[in-house]
């Protein structure tokens, strides 16, 4: 992908650095050489970023020639926001508390370039505020009241803005920011599109989706020509160098998952899973409440705060289920067999949310997972119970759950009634890929949940589909891409 250097003149870029070609700020904004360049990022650099200046339009053409620009035009408006920056110095305050501590003086200017600082120790705060505010460089100024530190400003800074003692660094960095791709990209052209791929090295087993199955997703979109790159919490700031976002880290409405799916809806990349999906899925009383407003049968359900325990305890059939309203992976998902349980559990929970759900507990040998993705079921599986235990999954210490065994099925051995009713459910959440959990009690079929971000494991759901399910994925993504990049909305197609 081609890398343009925008600066209002080319000496405030005075840096040879390989496939990098510089462009002042006019000829970028006037001369058709550019506006008919395709797959290009822009990293803006001109010396004022204000409304309907120069270097303002070049984030604004870029995106329009979609050159994904750093800055974006949303950064350089949060840039100057100031309820936005309180709210990015307390998100960070013990980041930037822990930073600062050793500094004897009120005040203090980080200088940020292309996510690092000159001083190694500020490096994970410089990342972090790269993150929230991608910009290539940036100064942050901090000031101390009361001891404690405040973030104060957030300025974008011109080439020309750089002391003369900070160029050869500045130079390393956006060396290394230009070859940050995990995955050297070939040069091949039939790379029409890029896209990320968030994963979290850490989840191990309880990833959803496993290493060889990332591997085959990355194949599978290259046979499409997107050019697909494993990203990381860290690589926040770099979400405007795709075109697609494909979340395969177990989400959550309170962590960054869902701050990525809404920066990268925000800037126009297609993503599955899309915040209002995320926000749907997580969420055990949004779905109780849905499903039950859409007559959709589900174990019997209730809505429980703590002025109405008493009422749940009298009028539910026990065992009962009680959950968490974002609980996964079984963690905050308990069976309650009495009334003091009950009470007990509940006000344990309660601590943590003003709602939880109670539901009817179904014993069963297996569950149904029926996963839909663009509002057409790709498979079915059987997962059945952990040994011994009463859910698919058994949390031990460590955080390693014990799994039971399973079984995919084509989607047209499935019943027919728990591929409907899966369908019906998850067609209320949008148009994503969703796990659609159904329990089969005395013939009738009942929905569980709607998962968001399911599990697609190499060797467990692969097993019937193979590379075509990976195909199928992608294939999705690419007609996205397409219509986004022809200008429609992706929500005016079925």
């Amino acid at each position: 992908m081609p890398i343009l250097i925008v600066a209002s003149h080319p000496e405030d870029w005075p840096f040879n650095l390989p496939d990098i070609q510089v462009v002042d700020e006019w000829s970028y904004i006037t001369s058709s050489e550019y506006s008919e360049l395709r797959n290009t990022r822009v990293f803006n650099l001109c010396r004022s970023y204000k409304y309907q200046s120069s270097g303002y339009y070049v984030s604004l053409l870029a995106e329009a020639r979609g050159h994904k620009p750093l800055p974006s035009v949303q950064t350089l408006q949060d840039i100057k926001s100031q309820s936005l920056v309180r709210l990015i110095s307390e998100e960070l305050d013990e980041l930037i508390q822990k930073s600062f501590s050793p500094l004897q003086s009120d005040e203090f200017t980080l200088s940020i370039y292309f996510g690092r600082n000159l001083a190694a120790r500020y490096d994970r705060l410089s990342r972090q505020l790269f993150n929230l505010f991608p910009t290539p460089l940036v100064r942050v100024k901090f000031s101390k009241t009361k001891d404690k530190w405040s973030l104060r400003s957030v300025k974008a800074l011109s080439g020309g803005d750089v002391p003369e003692s900070h160029r050869q660094f500045v130079a390393q960095a956006a060396e290394k920011h230009f070859a940050s791709r995990s995955t050297p990209k070939p040069k091949a052209s039939r790379y029409r599109y890029d896209m990320a791929i968030l994963w979290d090295p850490t989840e191990a087993e309880n990833a959803p989706s496993n290493e060889q199955a990332l591997k085959r997703f990355c194949k599978a979109s290259g046979k499409l020509g997107i050019w697909s790159e494993l990203i990381t919490k860290d690589d926040y700031g770099r979400l405007m160098e795709f075109d697609a976002l494909f979340i395969r880290e177990t989400t959550s409405m309170n962590d960054h998952t869902y701050r990525f799916a809404r920066k990268a809806a925000n800037e126009g990349l297609v993503v599955i899973d899309d915040p209002q999906s995320i926000a749907r899925c997580t969420n055990k009383v949004f779905l109780a409440e849905l499903l039950e407003l859409n007559e959709i049968r589900t174990p019997h359900s209730v809505v429980i705060h703590r002025d109405g325990l008493e009422e749940v305890g009298r009028t539910i059939t026990f065992p009962c289920v009680l959950k968490k309203p974002d609980s996964s992976f079984s963690v905050g998902v308990v069976k309650v067999k009495s009334v003091d349980e009950l009470m007990e559990k509940a006000n344990e929970f309660l601590g943590e949310s003003d709602l939880l759900v109670a539901q009817e507990f179904l014993p069963t040998e297996f569950d149904w997972r029926i996963t839909i993705l663009d509002r057409k079921p790709l498979f079915a599986c059987k997962y059945y119970m952990a040994p011994g235990h009463w859910q698919i999954i058994k949390q031990e210490e460590h955080g390693r759950g014990r799994y039971g065994k399973s079984e995919t099925l084509p989607i047209e051995l499935a019943p027919r009634k728990a591929v409907k009713l899966a369908l019906k459910a998850a067609n209320l959440i949008g148009d994503g890929l969703y796990g659609v959990d159904v329990k089969q009690s005395e013939g009738n079929f009942y929905i569980i949940e709607v998962n968001d971000n399911p599990n697609i494991d190499h060797g467990v759901e692969d097993v019937i589909l193979r590379e075509e399910l990976y195909e199928r994925v992608m294939q999705v993504f690419l007609q996205r891409i397409e219509k986004q990049k022809s200008g429609y909305p992706i929500g005016e197609y079925a």
